[in-house]
């Protein structure tokens, strides 16, 4: 495995000494951590492939920002760096390609880590039953791909829900506009998933690593998944999929990055949009204005869940010279793209788009290849953001 760096058992054993438990749960109770599995010992570090809430010594920190200073010293011409963002399309399509469905695991750790994608109500026990045997997630695959989903188990949290601004009349009570658009989506002719009671959009769906996960658990219970990805033969992979159904799914086409294009279903329809591994891949000087457009169609008390790359990941260290292509953000061999963030720009992120904080956490990890003798430091982050309710009319 190239470029990985060995760490020394002392260093591996730097931990927090308690598990962080995830602050500012809506659900007035206790939330489950991002792990629980801490190493004590540091003689027990290649016992298991993954370890939780792993801190960083200062040295640490000092020497992954000297890596990625050193690896984006050089960087890729100004006249060669349009194409990245022009054929991107065609990037990711020749990915899918080669690649199929046979690249990315299904995120079946998706409940365990967002319950707000179940519909109230579906807790049943037969679902509690499926969900508590899973684990908690893990790595996407970086620029090898060889890193696997993998982690520990969570305890699985109640779910949500809204009020359908298209369907009931309590928008009314909103600000004027609030009433507006919430009137220009009730004229709206219909759309695919239009009687549903609870909606999901996933953006960057990719082959349906995330869908699959979502629509078997989501059938018969009245919600509705929306799926989009501007590479069409991921977005055909998905229709392909033999457990595709249209009356519980709707895959399109979707440039996201389009300040113009249209999406299948009206502003303030959707309870739930999911950014899983997408955000990464968007030039960053766009995604402030992608985050901007996909919140109106939130409803308000709907949430948007995201996680992807965090700063100093080790898939951001294992770059060479000459991949990168503007501050902490680089192109792969393949042509595709990806960014690494930090808690203050995903903040800033989500609020300048009229969100609402409820969770943003770093999520520290030990992977650890057992074979080679060899630990990793990962850095993913995991963040909700709620679209606020409309102010109430002045008395």
């Amino acid at each position: 495995m190239r470029g990985l760096r060995r760490l020394s058992l002392a260093s591996v054993a730097m931990v927090w000494g308690r598990v962080p438990c995830r602050l500012n749960s809506r659900w007035g109770q206790p939330p489950a951590p991002l792990g629980a599995r801490i190493l004590t010992n540091p003689e027990d570090v290649f016992q298991h492939n993954m370890w939780d809430h792993v801190k960083w010594s200062e040295e640490e920190k000092e020497k992954a920002r000297q890596k990625a200073d050193d690896n984006s010293s050089l960087r890729i011409p100004l006249e060669e760096q349009g194409k990245y963002d022009i054929d991107a399309c065609k990037y990711w399509d020749s990915f899918y390609e080669m690649h199929q469905d046979k690249f990315f695991k299904d995120r079946k750790w998706l409940f365990l880590e967002f319950p707000e994608l179940l519909p109230l109500g579906l807790e049943s026990s037969a679902t509690e039953e499926r969900l508590c045997g899973l684990r908690a997630p893990c790595p996407e695959p970086g620029v090898s791909g060889r890193e696997k989903e993998m982690g520990q188990q969570r305890q699985h949290a109640p779910s949500h829900q809204h009020i359908d601004p298209l369907t009931s009349d309590c928008q009314q009570s909103g600000n004027q506009d609030g009433r507006d658009t919430a009137g220009a989506a009730r004229q709206t002719s219909s759309f695919p998933g239009e009687h549903a009671t609870f909606r999901i959009l996933e953006v960057g769906c990719g082959a349906g690593n995330s869908v699959y996960p979502i629509v078997s658990s989501i059938k018969d219970t009245g919600a509705f998944l929306y799926c989009c990805d501007f590479s069409p033969r991921a977005v055909q992979l998905v229709k392909d999929h033999p457990d595709y159904d249209q009356s519980v799914c709707h895959a399109f086409v979707q440039d996201v990055c389009d300040e113009v294009g249209s999406f299948p279903f009206p502003p303030l329809s959707l309870d739930v949009i999911l950014l899983v591994f997408v955000l990464s891949s968007i030039h960053p000087e766009r995604v402030q204005g992608v985050v901007t457009r996909l919140s109106q169609f939130l409803k308000p008390g709907g949430i948007l869940l995201f996680r992807d790359y965090g700063r100093y990941d080790l898939s951001q260290l294992r770059f060479k010279k000459g991949q990168c292509l503007s501050e902490n953000f680089y192109s792969r061999g393949d042509g595709t793209c990806v960014y690494f963030f930090t808690k203050d720009e995903v903040h800033s992120l989500f609020s300048n788009a009229g969100l609402e904080e409820i969770q943003n956490l770093e999520d520290r990890r030990l992977q650890v290849n057992r074979g080679k003798k060899v630990v990793m430091r990962r850095v993913w982050m995991q963040s909700k953001f709620k679209k606020p309710q409309p102010l109430a009319p002045p008395l």
